[in-house]
């Protein structure tokens, strides 16, 4: 069949994002990258930049604002300084790494501007891609957590007429994978299309989606969620409060997210699906740790749970072997699961398929 290249270059809500990360867990040991700092601002009024990049040969600071100083630490972090009082402004950068431009993983707050190219068959509209139908408000939305004192990004979605009733919603919480943002499912996952889609062929409850930043610490995030997240949305938006009108999901890191905060709190979500994703099976210890855990939450995740799904892409995803044993781990403590495994490897082809068949099992 003859293909069509649709290259887009989008701006932030829509535009496509590289799938930097979407990069299935794996075991690996740690790094002065989980915890680095990239970017600070000195007492002197300059601004430090730092980068894990322990093979480079040479590393430069580029954008809008130029480095005085570069040093390379032994551990492999490069450090690259201002001078100083540089004026207060927002200022657009990037690293230069070897000569290749590379944006700073550790920083959330990157210009949310990257190609990308989808290939669709000729004469195809597929179930993702923008249809004319009513569409749903995708907002940014800004809220100050007390679990990293700091304040945090979300994306959520909202179904067309939301704004004209008064009809209380259920609520999807729907995480990213390791090394993107909360713009990965609006962007390259194409969540609103996708809903919208739903919404107006009658196959989804009408729901709210937020989307939140998960690049934190997995616990950390788990306590974020239904510390400050869930609260935040039932304060200020027109949502049910209950169990049984919340539902989770998340892939890759995204997905240990999501069993973090089902151990955690295990009364708080009805509906849950884990994709692609599972405890590393080459740390057995995780297992020791989370058998216990599971088995201190089943009585309140037999009470509470109504769906609760797993799911793989097949022989190429690289989460496959970790995925089966940490499903058996809930079965053994009698948390009953269903388990997908298509073809299609640990992409976001396989994630949107999760999104658009979960959506339309929840909430009935």
């Amino acid at each position: 069949m003859v293909k069509m290249l649709v290259i887009s270059l989008g701006f932030f809500l829509w535009c496509a994002l590289a799938p930097l990360a979407a990069q299935a867990p794996r075991s690996r040991p740690a790094t002065p990258n989980d915890n680095l700092v990239s970017f600070q601002v000195n007492g002197d009024g300059s601004a430090t930049f730092r980068l894990y990049a322990p093979e480079a040969r040479k590393v430069e600071l580029g954008g809008d604002i130029r480095a005085e100083k570069t040093e390379r630490a032994e551990n492999g972090v490069w450090t690259m300084t201002t001078g100083p009082k540089v004026a207060p402004s927002a200022y657009r950068y990037y690293f230069l790494v070897d000569g290749m431009r590379v944006n700073d993983p550790k920083n959330p707050a990157v210009a949310d501007f990257r190609p990308m190219v989808e290939i669709v068959p000729a004469g195809d509209t597929l179930f993702w891609q923008q249809k004319k139908v009513p569409h749903g408000l995708m907002s940014i939305v800004f809220y100050e957590s007390a679990v990293t004192n700091s304040t945090r990004r979300m994306f959520v979605w909202t179904p067309p007429g939301y704004f004209a009733t008064n009809k209380k919603l259920p609520v999807l919480y729907l995480m990213h994978g390791g090394g993107d943002n909360d713009t990965n499912w609006p962007g390259q996952g194409k969540a609103g299309w996708i809903l919208d889609n739903l919404f107006a062929e009658g196959k989804i409850v009408p729901m709210v989606v937020v989307m939140p930043d998960g690049s934190i610490p997995v616990e950390t995030f788990a306590h974020d969620l239904s510390q400050v997240i869930v609260p935040y949305v039932e304060s200020n938006f027109r949502v049910y409060q209950d169990p049984a009108h919340r539902a989770l999901a998340g892939l890759s890191m995204g997905g240990l997210e999501v069993l973090e905060t089902m151990v955690r709190y295990p009364d708080q979500f009805a509906y849950v699906n884990v994709m692609s994703s599972g405890w590393w099976t080459s740390q057995m210890s995780n297992y020791e740790k989370y058998d216990q855990l599971i088995q201190a939450a089943a009585p309140k995740l037999k009470a509470t749970l109504k769906y609760f799904r797993f799911t793989c892409g097949g022989s190429t995803d690289g989460a496959s072997g970790n995925t089966p044993p940490t499903r058996e781990l809930f079965t053994k403590h009698g948390i009953t699961s269903e388990f997908s495994d298509m073809e299609g490897g640990h992409t976001m082809y396989v994630w949107r398929q999760d999104l658009h068949y979960f959506t339309q099992r929840i909430f009935k």
